[in-house]
């Protein structure tokens, strides 16, 4: 299959101008957009002419601020789905919606897409030339809904399915932010106390001149090591963590196998399976609904499973179908999906009704990952409690030994 090429991300300008209005005036002003064609005509639309046009940087915060995002294309979607289904023609749709836009990149893209389909090119290449927010399954889904006259009711699809992924991908962060803080207080509580309250009570204890606690020992000996090397530690972190960057860019099996890793951790593991089974069926339902070839609907599928495993696992789908396989079978092979998959799956098939049981399918796993993320606390608690009693705990103690050793004594 040929490799398209792939749409660069639009960078947003600073465009300073000088010119005359209709009344002879001297007016200047700035635009931000992505091109300077774009500027002229806006300029033009206000009558001005034009006398010296400037094209500057934007600044970080500007840029940032008027950066379009995820959310952004899932509430354009929603937009353009409303509009077309009560009659609205495309062209006045997103001419509408750019002028309610507060995001000068947003409102460039979408002015490149009614430039482009105001000359005759189609909504879907429009789409696809404008940005890489709008992906090979959106715009073929448009292309489909172009040529069945249904556009309305693609973009409803497309809009449902976006705010399902959103809703989905959020819960996925939600599980990971949780353990994440957990782990980063500990540890910092941890080397606070080794590098700042530990070195204290070691000047206390050598007043003592007694001999210390073979456990309080080991701490302060603990405490050396950080305090000399805590430096290099997080510097071997970041290296650490450029390198394996480094070589999933540069290595497919290594790519796989930290993503088959990922789906082998304790709590989170599962999380990540089911966000991606409950991604793969929204995905294949949603295109294959909207009238994409089963075959197509797999390959594009693939790209947007979210995880590497289960690319690979759909792709080898993929293949097994072409063969003449049946799906279910198919799926099985690929050693991936649960055996529920599976078994509605080919009900699915076999009745005529698989978007509906991959509907159905998705619904499940993203009840589950809702159930999985709101009862995490519960889930991971016994073993916050074990971690932060063994390893804060544990410094305490260390530290109070001598002290209770000295009670003794005396």
């Amino acid at each position: 299959m040929p490799k398209t090429a792939k749409i660069k991300a639009p960078t947003l300008r600073n465009f300073q101008w000088r010119g005359v209005n209709s009344s002879g005036k001297k007016v200047s002003g700035q635009i931000m957009a992505i091109n300077e064609s774009e500027v002229r005509a806006k300029l033009k639309e206000q009558r001005v002419q034009i006398k010296k046009l400037k094209r500057r940087s934007v600044s970080f915060i500007a840029k940032m601020s008027h950066k379009v995002k995820r959310k952004d294309i899932t509430v354009l979607t929603r937009q353009l789905s409303t509009m077309l289904t009560t009659g609205v023609p495309i062209v006045q749709s997103l001419k509408l919606i750019a002028d309610s836009q507060r995001k000068a990149e947003m409102k460039s893209i979408l002015s490149i897409i009614c430039t482009q389909v105001e000359a005759g090119t189609p909504i879907s290449k429009a789409l696809k030339a404008s940005s890489p927010f709008f992906d090979d399954f959106y715009c073929d889904l448009v292309a489909t809904g172009e040529q069945t006259g249904n556009l309305g009711q693609v973009f409803e699809r497309l809009a449902t399915y976006r705010e399902k992924s959103e809703e989905l991908r959020s819960k996925v962060i939600k599980a990971m932010i949780y353990p994440g803080m957990v782990m980063l207080v500990a540890t910092s509580v941890s080397i606070l106390m080794l590098t700042m309250v530990i070195p204290e009570f070691e000047t206390m204890f050598k007043g003592f001149g007694a001999e210390l606690p073979a456990f309080t020992q080991r701490v302060i000996d603990l405490s050396h090591f950080i305090q000399d090397y805590l430096l290099l530690m997080i510097i071997g972190v970041f290296v650490f963590i450029f390198a394996v960057k480094q070589a999933r860019k540069r290595s497919f099996s290594f790519r796989l196998k930290t993503s088959r890793i990922a789906l082998k951790m304790p709590v989170l593991g599962p999380v990540f399976s089911k966000a991606a089974i409950a991604k793969f069926s929204r995905t294949l339902s949603t295109s294959f609904s909207a009238g994409i070839p089963i075959l197509t609907s797999l390959l594009t599928t693939a790209k947007t499973a979210g995880s590497l495993h289960y690319q690979v696992a759909v792709e080898q789908v993929h293949k097994d179908t072409a063969a003449g396989m049946p799906m279910y079978i198919a799926m099985r092979n690929a050693e991936a999906f649960p055996e529920m998959v599976l078994q509605m799956v080919m009900i699915g098939e076999e009745s005529g009704n698989l978007d509906d049981m991959l509907n159905k399918v998705a619904t499940i796993y993203e009840f589950e990952v809702d159930n999985t993320v709101d009862n995490l606390g519960k889930i991971i608690e016994p073993a916050i409690i074990v971690f932060l009693g063994v390893v804060v705990g544990g410094l305490v103690v260390s530290l109070y030994l001598p002290i209770f050793k000295l009670v003794s004594v005396f």
